[in-house]
């Protein structure tokens, strides 16, 4: 049988569409030191740049640092990812590194510039070890940016920061013991800039994750085409997952089904941990261990989201393993789509970020009322507990300011129930939880469901799973 499942799965998985592939014909600009073609172009990066920057006040400034690398145990390492907002604005994907912007043009290093990129310069020995840097050289010419220095130079740079009203500035996150002294590292990049900067800056954290969530909530033609690649391949892991699965696996068994589609088409990672929830499990939200036998009964809740170019998809189906919804489980499985349906057509501009959970949590606390789960509606919370939208992107909980929505805005729509064992209703309902989720991009003229190649109703997902048998 899992020979069968194995032949299946190699000759599935087929070249994304034609259409697909046209759409991310717009990148032609080359990166040396990169092997695909199709990440967003520098081009893109500087546009971000050059937007922030009219934005900012009068003498002003925004600094930013890259992600800091992140020890698993001992000397290995988390495989690197960088900072969405610093990838935004630079496209490096390198640590110890930091951006300057400027409202306007500084004199630095003898050169007049309203940007300086900070980073770490290039170490033949330690690339033999852990693969080629971009170096400062070729970054200027690469990433489009007029000054590039080496991070060790910033101690002893002049960078005008006195002469400034304000700074914007985001910290990094989770600096791991480094030294400090040391202009190489990500902690001695900060402490240099802390020491450097004597203005008033007592908001301008705050202000800076702002001003970038406002421009990042909006997605351009090339984000969207990325952002369709990654649904894309989603949809046929979800997809193939439904062909495939079979009631004697384990939880860690549909999981490779999935991650195996993420990367035979070109993804890089999965866009976080991937949830496969089956029976009591499928009660918990954010569930990741994945060991549990799919044989001792239940639905699956599977969550995932391939990760392509730095653009993550996040989309939920609920399945029965056995190919076969139980009375309980059509019931509430359809419950949920009734919600999820509806939210999707209050996914309009100009509507509140929040009208799509608005109107799910009505549909669901009426429906739960009827089945006799809950006796009032208010009391929905007790098994729908999570909020039903969020923006998608460069994270999966994408920068955002959730006002009402906007042509270009990417958001899901997820509504769930949730039942764990020994609530408050009849037992039949027990250990039954689903949810589903779809990508939406809003425009003018409605939205669009970008996941909508993945079965969402029961007779479409037991037909899937039937016809593959």
């Amino acid at each position: 049988m899992r020979s069968i499942i194995l032949t299946s799965i190699l000759s599935l998985i087929a070249v994304m569409s034609t259409a697909q592939t046209e759409e991310l014909e717009f990148i032609k600009e080359k990166n040396y030191y990169q092997y695909d073609a199709d990440f967003l172009p520098a081009s893109f990066h500087k546009a971000r740049r050059d937007s922030i920057r009219a934005a900012l006040p009068d003498s002003s400034a925004m600094v930013l640092f890259a992600n800091p690398e992140r020890n698993r145990s001992n000397d290995v390492y988390y495989e690197y990812h960088q900072d969405p907002n610093f990838y935004y604005l630079t496209g490096l994907r390198e640590p110890n590194a930091m951006l300057i912007l400027y409202k306007e043009e500084q004199e630095i290093n003898g050169k007049k510039v309203d940007e300086l990129l900070l980073m770490q310069a290039r170490n033949p020995s330690s690339e033999i070890w852990n693969g080629r840097r971009l170096g400062v050289d070729k970054a200027a010419e690469e990433l489009l940016f007029d000054q590039v220095l080496a991070n060790t130079s910033f101690q002893d740079l002049e960078v005008h920061f006195n002469n400034l009203k304000s700074i914007y500035y985001e910290a990094p996150y989770s600096l791991e013991e480094q030294k400090d002294t040391d202009g190489s590292t990500l902690s001695g990049l900060y402490k240099q800039f802390k020491a450097k900067d004597s203005t008033n800056t007592k908001s301008s954290e705050l202000l800076a994750g702002m001003l970038l969530s406002k421009f990042r909530q909006i997605k351009t033609k090339e984000e969207i085409a990325l952002l369709r690649k990654a649904i894309a391949i989603t949809c046929e892991a979800q997809n193939e997952l439904m062909r495939t699965i079979q009631p004697n696996m384990a939880e860690y068994e549909t999981e490779a089904i999935i991650e195996y589609v993420f990367k035979k088409n070109g993804a890089e990672y999965p866009g976080f941990p991937s949830i496969q929830g089956s029976g009591e499990n499928s009660c918990i939200l954010h569930y990741t261990s994945n060991r549990r036998p799919l044989k001792n009964g239940g639905l699956l809740v599977s969550d995932v989201g391939a990760e392509y170019r730095g653009y993550t998809a996040d989309v939920t189906r609920t399945i029965p393993p056995n190919g076969k919804f139980s009375k309980e489980e059509k019931q509430i499985y359809e419950l949920v789509l009734k919600a999820q349906t509806a939210g999707i057509e209050a996914s309009v501009v100009g509507a509140s970020f929040w009208a799509p959970g608005q109107v799910a949590t009505e549909i669901i606390g009426e429906g739960l009322k009827k089945l006799g789960i809950i006796k009032h509606a208010k009391e929905v919370k007790k098994y729908f507990m999570h909020g039903t939208s969020h923006y998608l992107g460069l994270d999966v909980h994408d920068a955002g300011m959730y006002m009402p929505l906007e042509a270009g805005n990417v958001i899901t729509v997820e509504p769930g129930i949730y039942i764990a064992e020994d609530s408050d209703c009849d037992p039949k309902w027990w250990n039954i939880g689903v949810r589903i989720e779809d990508d939406i991009l809003i425009l003018e003229k409605g939205p669009e469901n970008l996941s909508a190649s993945s079965p969402r109703t029961v007779k479409e997902i037991e037909a899937l799973m039937l016809k593959s048998k």
